[in-house]
């Protein structure tokens, strides 16, 4: 079934973890994309006829890894959606950056879409991008960071984190051109399940020689 990693499924939802350099839904490629793969599973393993629902509530860039959930009814893709429009969903990332970064501390600014990479603007032009951060490690002139993400803007991790001085290691569109995929992976996903009353709370470490050679707790 398309060696999907699925970490939690039931009738109204499924968890997965999308791979780098993985599309979360079809474009002009025509690669591969989760989307695709995620409904391809249902329709097999439950022998579904017709067309199967899976709704779309969160993207990750194509370039990075990790935990996404995705909704089984249009019911859940719509309390998930506001779920993270109202800022209830918990959603970090692991990243590895360039230079040493503070402890600890917060990145604000505005931040406009120009089409396929984004800029720091200003808030009449801009949305407003909020994380935290947290170093976990520094090793090798590259620190090892946990983010927790306030707000979902395009490419707002990278580009935030670039204009900072602190590139992410292998992001070849902010920072330098190395031949790596870009060191960003969303880790920790937690939220209200959107039926049910229960936390959902799933954790995933990246793998991969560079991630291999921080020893940390996350």
């Amino acid at each position: 079934m398309n060696n999907l990693n699925v970490l939690y499924e039931d009738n109204h939802l499924i968890v997965v973890e999308k791979q780098p350099n993985l599309l979360c839904q079809g474009d002009y490629t025509k690669d591969i994309d989760l989307l695709s793969m995620v409904k391809n599973y249902v329709k097999e393993k439950y022998q579904k006829p017709g067309n199967v629902y899976i709704g779309l509530v969160h993207r990750l860039d194509r370039p990075v890894g990790g935990i996404m959930v995705l909704a089984r009814t249009s019911k859940a893709a719509r309390r998930l959606s506001l779920l993270i429009q109202n800022h209830e969903m918990t959603k970090e990332y692991l990243l590895i950056c360039h230079g040493e970064v503070d402890k600890e501390g917060i990145m604000e600014d505005y931040i406009t879409k120009k089409d396929e990479i984004s800029i720091i603007s200003n808030a009449k032009e801009g949305k407003y991008a909020k994380l935290e951060y947290k170093l976990l490690a520094y090793q090798n002139g590259l620190s090892l960071v946990k983010v927790n993400l306030i707000t979902g803007r395009h490419h707002q991790i990278r580009l935030q984190f670039s204009k900072r001085n602190h590139p992410l290691y292998g992001d070849n569109l902010y920072g330098q051109k190395e031949k790596v995929p870009v060191c960003l992976y969303a880790y920790h996903l937690r939220f209200k399940h959107p039926v049910k009353d229960e936390i959902l709370d799933f954790k995933l470490l990246p793998k991969g020689t560079i991630w291999d050679g921080f020893h940390y707790e996350a």
